[in-house]
């Protein structure tokens, strides 16, 4: 397959169920409120879609003029908090990266500090999480970056891969450019296959591609004339393999089982619990704005503003002139103020969220909805966060197979295009996914491992400090051995029998 037939449907009809799925997540992880509210407008009304559906029971129709008020609605970002704290649990610390050779671990070295991989990784294993998953992308300017290849991130939703077997043999990336009126839509494709990249750009409308034109019709495109090859829109990558890998969020897919695709974090899904929660803090918050004081005071009261003007009542005002108020009771004044219904809010929005993080798959702990801030152990801190903790060492199953072969293209990319002395080599990527294990709890499981007899002196000061370099855990090792007299040699060993 190469690049789509002009006038062909876009999105491409094999894809437009899935983008309908993503871009719903893309929503809620945003949390633009303008599109929420409109969500719950349509929630409200019963329309979705273009299409009725059933209204609430025991909502009744009210007459086309009747007057509305908008109401203003509160959102609680609690899906880009999970998304952010799914790229915190895994890559808050940075993984170790190391290849088989000195030589080659000295450039993947220098190089991750040169790509700025850590952020890089933070950005794409949150967009993962949101949306089912990243692409990871390489490329290359030599006008921006001289000397290296450039790796970037591309959201699935602007990616139409081409599978067999399960493996990933070619993706096309899309944007749509700046450029265009309401009706007309410039669109520059991207396609990576081993070996190659090519690049197209067409113009059509929202719902078309188009008709292909030269690259040199925007600008956004015309810069690439000149890294190009004879053929004026493709480039010889000088390496087999591809130069672009899938990170999959989750898998499967539940809504679109025979998809390649991940799933997101709310693919639960938990759409509803999301807008459950905007729905109790909004209606908290109407109980606050309720709750303001106000008075009701007869008509004798009021301040006339002049002829034509109306009256108005003052109640700022301290000092008054004698008034002929009536004999009854609060002198005519009464005082509307209703009750705040905190516990039942606070109560529901924590039962809501509670809920809507399990099924994401994380611990209640790892959101502050446990402990109420009294002294528990480490086995119950451990405890409590035992489905964070399974979640984020399956995501990192994900990212430990597919990111050593985009260090690969990378070491690959760097040798063909410029000139890199390096010998790529496959690198091992190894997660520190205990690095938030208390001091407490090390040494309860140290403890444990030697009075069973199960562990050396090296093991326990390489798990103590697992940053430590060899030379300096045999450095530890021997100072404990001496300190402690269990170096020692054996009599035995000295004086024979």
């Amino acid at each position: 397959m190469s690049m789509p037939v002009p006038g062909s449907a876009w999105p491409p009809p094999h894809m437009a169920a899935v983008y309908r799925e993503m871009r719903r997540d893309a929503m809620w992880y945003a949390g633009d409120p303008d599109r929420l509210a409109a969500l719950a407008d349509r929630r409200e009304t019963g329309v979705r879609d273009g299409r009725s559906r059933i209204r609430r029971l025991g909502r009744h129709e009210q007459p086309a003029d009747y007057p509305r008020k908008k109401e203003r609605r509160l959102h609680v970002p609690l899906p880009g908090d999970i998304a952010t704290k799914s790229a915190n649990l895994l890559f808050a610390d940075m993984p170790t990266i190391t290849a088989p050779t000195e030589g080659t671990n000295t450039f993947l070295g220098d190089a991750l500090e040169t790509m700025h991989l850590h952020e890089l990784l933070l950005g794409a294993a949150e967009q993962a999480a949101a949306l089912s998953g990243i692409f990871l992308r390489l490329t290359w300017d030599r006008d921006i970056v001289p000397d290296r290849p450039i790796p970037t991130t591309v959201q699935p939703d602007n990616a139409i891969p081409e599978y067999a077997f399960g493996v990933m043999r070619a993706v096309t990336f899309w944007r749509e450019l700046d450029g265009g009126d309401t009706q007309t839509v410039y669109r520059h494709l991207e396609r990576h296959e081993p070996g190659r990249i090519e690049h197209a750009l067409y113009e059509g409308t929202p719902d078309n591609l188009g008709r292909a034109v030269p690259l040199t019709e925007h600008t956004d495109t015309a810069g690439l004339i000149g890294s190009l090859g004879p053929d004026g829109v493709s480039v010889e990558t000088g390496i087999r393999m591809l130069t672009a890998v899938y990170v999959p969020n989750m898998t499967p897919n539940r809504l679109h089982r025979s998809s390649p695709y991940g799933r997101s974090d709310y693919g639960a899904p938990i759409h509803d619990q999301f807008a459950a929660l905007d729905d109790v803090w909004t209606s908290w918050l109407r109980d606050i704005r309720l709750a303001r004081a106000r008075l009701v005071v007869p008509d004798g009261f009021l301040t006339s503003m002049g002829p034509g003007q109306g009256a108005a009542w003052d109640d700022d005002r301290e000092v008054y002139s004698g008034l002929n108020m009536p004999p009854n009771e609060n002198g005519g004044l009464t005082l509307a103020q209703f009750n705040i219904r905190v516990d039942e809010h606070q109560r529901t929005a924590e039962a809501l969220t509670r809920k809507a993080v399990e099924s994401a798959g994380y611990s209640a702990q790892s959101f502050g909805l446990e402990g109420g801030g009294q002294a528990i152990t480490a086995t119950e801190v451990d405890a409590r966060d035992e489905d964070s903790t399974v979640t984020t060492k399956k995501k990192a199953g994900y990212w430990r197979s597919r990111l050593p072969d985009f260090l690969l293209a990378y070491q690959l990319l760097a040798v063909q295009q410029f000139g890199a002395r390096v010998a790529p080599e496959r690198p091992a990527v190894e997660f520190r996914l205990d690095a938030a294990e208390s001091e407490q709890s090390k040494a309860t499981t140290l403890e444990l491992y030697a009075r069973a007899g199960a562990v050396s002196t090296a093991t326990k000061v390489k798990y103590r400090s697992p940053d430590m370099l060899d030379e300096d855990v045999d450095a530890e090792v021997a100072a404990i051995l001496a300190e402690t007299g269990a170096g020692a040699p054996d009599p035995g060993d000295t004086y024979p029998l």
